[in-house]
């Protein structure tokens, strides 16, 4: 038998992704700060399932999944390392970038290193309620040589949780066009209150196209070449996919969460300020919206 996938926390992709690996028979523990084992309900495609996720109790873990919000993956990997077995598998999967380097130097040298990025969307109407609310993808890539090296079925077992997936060499472009997307919709949906939809309406396009030419401009400097006029089609394209939906940060935002604001627009500030970029839309966006949140939500 597989050995065991160790997910941690109970965020929604990460109980999507288990969720998934429950009903493929894939072995799956949870990584959570209370002891006892998590029964829940999960929704997809029209259907009901009673589930339910050991706590894990002890290591060596050899795969895990580390579906947590950016501002905390350094902190969560840091916590892991004792219990990982040398040539544990780890993957990351998150909005927002910059966490790959401060976690790449943690691990030993026989420890790999993944990053899935997938568009997949989950939401928890509740503490023990996840739904499957739109299809998605997953682009997977190794990020260190343990992870290019590897020989367990990462890519294989990760598609019966996210699929369809595709394993890349690269995961650079994918970060940072998701970077695009989510710097647009994720601050303005969490501003203004609204679901994804509403931001195909008129009054918000020159905004969006202004912001998405800041992003052209700043990507390219960090090496990454885009086009805005095909970046403001999928923008447009993923407001209409995901019209009902509420984006993570509208949802962190009414429930009193921290956000991943610093890790989304707050990260692209920070390339743009190493290249001595202006970015006056994204800054004026970043500070309407830190006007409306506490400092420790930033």
């Amino acid at each position: 038998m597989s050995a065991p996938w160790l997910v941690v926390g109970k965020g929604a992709i990460g109980l999507l992704a288990a969720s998934r690996w429950l009903l493929s028979a894939q072995s799956v523990l949870l990584w959570q700060k209370t002891p006892q084992p998590l029964s829940y309900r999960f929704s997809a495609g029209g259907r009901d399932f009673a589930m339910q996720l050991q706590n894990a109790s002890q290591g060596p873990f050899s795969k895990v999944l580390v579906p947590v919000k950016a501002y905390d993956v350094v902190a969560v990997v840091h916590t892991l390392l004792p219990h990982l077995a040398d040539e544990a598998q780890l993957v990351l999967c998150h909005n927002g970038m910059g966490t790959l380097e401060p976690v790449a130097v943690l691990l030993k040298p026989g420890q790999g290193l993944w990053f899935a990025s997938t568009s997949h969307g989950a939401y928890k109407p509740h503490a023990l309620h996840i739904i499957h609310s739109g299809q998605g993808n997953t682009i997977l890539a190794p990020c260190n040589d343990a992870a290019r090296n590897c020989t367990a079925p990462i890519a294989a077992e990760l598609t019966q949780a996210l699929s369809p997936l595709t394993q890349v060499d690269d995961i650079q472009p994918y970060l940072w066009q998701k970077l695009a997307v989510n710097s647009v919709i994720n601050p303005l949906t969490a501003l203004h209150q609204c679901r994804n939809g509403e931001l195909n309406q008129p009054q918000y396009q020159a905004q969006i196209k202004l912001l998405l030419a800041e992003f052209v401009q700043v990507a390219a400097a960090c090496g990454q070449l885009f086009s805005g006029d095909r970046l403001y089609q999928l923008v447009q394209q993923v407001q209409s996919n995901t019209a009902q939906n509420f984006s993570s940060m509208l949802q962190d935002v009414s429930a009193g969460r921290r956000t991943e604001l610093g890790a989304i627009t707050g990260y692209l500030l920070q390339q743009a300020a190493a290249h001595q970029l202006a970015m006056p839309e994204h800054q004026a966006l970043y500070q309407a919206l830190a006007a409306k949140l506490a400092p420790w939500q930033l």
